[in-house]
């Protein structure tokens, strides 16, 4: 509690006690009256004590038979009486009721002052209440009765006040005395302008006396400048304090003395102030040496130039150890002399940069030629200095601490600092020197131990580029070996399987031919059956051929693969066999995915068919989907993005893979099956379209206990696609008149073939051989129900440019592709326009037919 706020509970008290004077000076005639019965003089009565603050209440005292005031009854009492003590409907009852653990003195008051007639005023505190009281207790009507009238007011707020500012007082007197930093009560002194020109001590503790060694009797009423140098910044410091109210926190040196203080400077009412801190001297020194050597580790990782560094050596030593001069120099010690190549000075100090002779300087320097370290405070009265004062005097050498560099057992050079005027150099200042000395030689022998080191580099980075250069043609050679393996391989595989699918087809025709020209026309279905199998089948080839590549036309739709798997199980479970178990184990919740329905079946197909082959003496097959939240590792693993993925396995229980076949699996060509039972070409198909898709495949297997083959497809959010329900040919509605079909194809066999599709529909047929003679049609008046063409077109412009160029003029234009190798970015990486469709040649024409007509009708 501050001395002001003490000060207005004592006024207030004061003024409760006049209040209760004039209380009384009323009541003294009023209890005459009431003693005479006068109702008005009683309703006077009752309305004072209702209107007035202060408490009051009559009391009844009981006796023991020792005349021991033993108890006492509530005869009546004022609502200021209810609210100081918490009492309510206390009327007519005894305090031991109500109040059983009132304090002892209560009772034998009230019962002195009943028994006496003489009024007391005195305070208390009553615990049972938690309040402390100012009473005058005062005895009212016929002394027998023993009744007391009690005035009271609740001075609790006061009396913790008053203990608190007791408490306070006594804590603050004790601190004052025995602080152990210095504390000063002072005030600013002005000038006939009001500025602050000087500090007036009022008073001091012992501790500021011991820290500025000045007696604190003598101090008081003495002011900053007669008891220090000068320092105006101290001064005008502690003014603005004073003046602003901003309380100051400092860490400075004040005055000449050369020692710190740290503390805070407080204003008081006044202009008066207090100040307490303590002497820092020793612990700045050492905070100062600390960050000179974290300074001199920082610095020194970055240079690159010997120079430089010894430089910043001697600036970070002379800075820290307030020193006039530092410096570096290259000691000769046969020659006995120091080159100092460059020195750090403060303003007025002269440079000692040069060559100098050492025993010049005085006899130490053979304690500094034997390693040891030198220091010197006087050299005016030091044996070792005061006969070589020409030399000294001349660089304005007055103390001096001198540290040798000792490399291989030989002083090469040293590190030094000196000082202008006497000074006593403490023992943490000399092993200061010694660790940036120590220090510093060691970041200049990294320094030449690494310039040596990057010209043995750059040596040797010569013999690495020439031989890095050869490894990089050589491992050139080796790709182009190996490619030119791959593609042989694939060549030669592609060359043998297409030479018997063309003798096939080649020898179908010519007996076909033959057979027609001999008039014998039965049994030619044998050689078309032969021609337009071995045609198939150098389609699937073909397929598996651009799935491999990637670049197969695909015919992306929402699907749920459980409703792929549910209809193929029966032709697996016939390709498969009766020896081999079929589990299918569909995922519930099975999430969409955006895949070719066509290829997948072909890839479960192959994939069961594989599994088959593994197990000759039967086994188990699983077919199982899945949803996967791929993370962004095992996504970066697979190396397909992160998220959602479904996933169609198909496991087995039979031969399995070594690591070396798993590792080949996905090669083209590459097969562990028998001559003629298998063109190697499966698995990469697989492989080409799950990554064309978006997704990815891997195998897990182990030699002797099965395999697992897992496809991981892109979830797609959407509904799914319903199964188309083709129309039987026979049953397709005619062309109605006038609907047209344009084609665009380079070969003309295709537009051939197309043309009497179309004719046979019905349909009338338009020809264009490339993409701008398809366009100039499709801008003229010309009627065009739907576009039939190549993607791959001559004359600068793909079909998928030619079709977009049209739908500026024609937006409903309805379009299908058809391509035997369609780049992925033409056809819109699988995602088609509206109205827009594709089919894979080769086709059979019934299926092309089928198209056209849904299309037309149905878009």
């Amino acid at each position: 509690m501050t001395l002001s706020e003490a000060e207005q509970l004592r006024r207030h008290t004061r003024s409760l006690e006049d209040e209760i004077a004039q209380l009384r000076a009323r009541l003294e005639p009023l209890q005459a009256e009431t003693a005479l019965g006068s109702p008005a003089c009683d309703a006077q009565y009752r309305t004072l004590l209702g209107a007035i603050d202060t408490g009051f209440c009559v009391v009844q005292m009981r006796f023991d038979d020792e005349g021991r005031a033993v108890d006492y009854c509530i005869v009546e009492g004022n609502a200021a009486y209810e609210r100081m003590t918490g009492l309510s409907d206390s009327q007519g009852k005894w305090v031991s009721e109500i109040a059983p653990d009132l304090e002892r003195h209560w009772f034998d008051t009230y019962g002195r002052v009943a028994m006496t007639g003489i009024g007391e005023r005195f305070e208390n505190a009553a615990l049972p209440f938690g309040r402390w009281y100012d009473v005058q207790a005062l005895r009212i009507g016929d002394p027998a009765e023993h009744r007391v009238a009690i005035l009271f007011n609740d001075i609790s707020d006061r009396r913790r006040a008053e203990l608190a500012l007791a408490q306070s007082e006594a804590h603050w007197r004790g601190l004052f005395e025995n602080l152990e930093e210095g504390l000063v009560l002072g005030e600013v002194v002005r000038d006939e302008q009001g500025r602050v020109v000087d500090l007036r001590y009022l008073h001091v503790n012992a501790a500021w006396g011991e820290i500025v060694e000045i007696d604190p009797a003598l101090a008081r009423l003495r002011t900053y400048r007669q008891l220090f140098e000068s320092d105006p910044h101290w001064i005008e410091e502690t003014g603005a304090v004073v003046d602003t109210g901003v309380p100051a926190i400092f860490i400075r040196a004040i005055g000449s003395r050369g020692r710190w203080y740290e503390g805070r400077t407080h204003r008081f009412e006044n202009d008066k102030f207090a100040t307490l801190f303590r002497e820092i001297t020793d612990s700045h020194a050492a905070e100062a040496r600390r960050n000179g050597l974290l300074e001199l580790s920082d610095r020194l990782r970055d240079m690159q130039d010997i120079a430089e560094m010894a430089y910043t050596t001697a600036e970070i030593l002379g800075r820290t150890l307030q020193g006039s001069r530092a410096g570096y120099g290259v000691i000769d010690a046969d020659q006995m002399t120091l080159m100092v190549d460059g020195d750090w000075t403060t303003p007025g100090t002269v440079s000692v940069a040069g060559k100098h002779y050492l025993p010049d300087s005085g006899t130490h320097v053979h304690e500094l030629m034997r390693g040891e370290t030198v220091s010197i405070s006087d050299t005016l009265s030091d044996p070792r200095t005061r006969d070589s004062q020409t030399a000294l005097e001349r660089f304005g050498v007055r103390a001096l601490i001198n540290v040798p560099i000792v490399e291989q057992g030989r002083t090469v050079a040293m590190i030094f600092v000196n000082a202008s005027e006497p000074r006593i150099w403490t023992e943490a200042e000399a092993t200061f020197a010694r660790e940036v000395a120590e220090r510093t030689r060691g970041a200049i022998e990294r320094r030449r131990a690494e310039q040596n080191l990057q010209a043995l580099n750059a040596r040797l980075e010569s013999l690495v580029t020439e031989r890095t250069a050869e490894l990089a043609r050589s491992e050139q050679q080796l790709r182009q070996s190996q490619k030119m393996e791959a593609v042989g391989q694939l060549t030669g595989g592609l060359a043998h399987d297409f030479n018997n699918l063309l003798s096939g087809i080649n020898g179908s025709l010519e007996l076909l031919q033959l057979r027609l020209r001999q008039g014998r026309f039965d049994g030619l279905d044998r050689y078309i059956d032969a021609a337009q199998s071995s045609s198939r089948r150098a389609a699937a080839l073909t397929h598996r051929l651009l799935a491999f590549s990637r670049r197969q036309t695909l015919d992306p739709r929402p699907t749920d693969i459980n409703r792929l798997i549910m209809g193929m199980e029966e032709l697996v479970s016939r390709t498969v066999g009766p020896a081999i178990e079929l589990q299918i184990r569909p995922a519930s919740g099975l999430w969409l995915t955006m895949v070719d329905s066509n290829q997948l079946e072909n890839a479960l197909l192959n994939l069961c068919i594989n599994a088959r082959d593994a197990m000759p003496n039967g086994g188990q097959l699983v077919v199982e989907t899945g949803n996967l939240d791929m993370d962004r590792a095992t996504a970066l693993a697979r190396d397909v993005p992160a998220g959602d993925y479904v996933s169609l396995s198909v496991s087995d229980n039979g031969s399995g893979m070594t690591p070396g076949v798993v590792a080949k699996a996905f090669d083209p060509f590459f097969t562990t099956k028998p001559i003629g039972m298998g063109t190697g070409l499966g698995l990469s198909m697989i492989y080409g379209f799950a990554r064309q898709t978006g997704g990815q495949v891997e195998i897990q297997s182990r030699e002797g206990e099965g395999t697992r083959v897992v496809l991981f497809l892109p979830r797609h959010l959407g509904p799914a696609e319903q199964p188309d329900t083709p129309q039987p040919l026979g049953d397709a509605p005619r062309a109605k008149a006038g609907e047209t079909v344009l084609v665009v194809d380079d070969e003309p066999t295709i537009r051939m073939l197309v043309v009497e599709v179309l004719h046979d529909l019905g349909y009338a047929a338009l020809e264009a051989a490339d993409g701008p003679s398809g366009l100039k049609v499709l801008q003229s008046d010309a009627r065009v129900d739907l576009l039939v063409s190549d993607v791959g077109l001559p004359g600068g412009m793909n079909g998928r440019q030619m079709a977009d160029a049209a739908r500026v003029a024609r937006p409903d234009l309805k379009v299908l592709f058809i391509t035997g190798y369609a780049d992925t970015s033409i056809l819109g990486d699988g995602h088609l326009a509206e109205n827009m469709h594709v089919m894979t040649k080769p086709f059979v024409m019934d299926e092309l037919a089928v198209r056209i007509q849904e299309l037309i009708r149905g878009g």
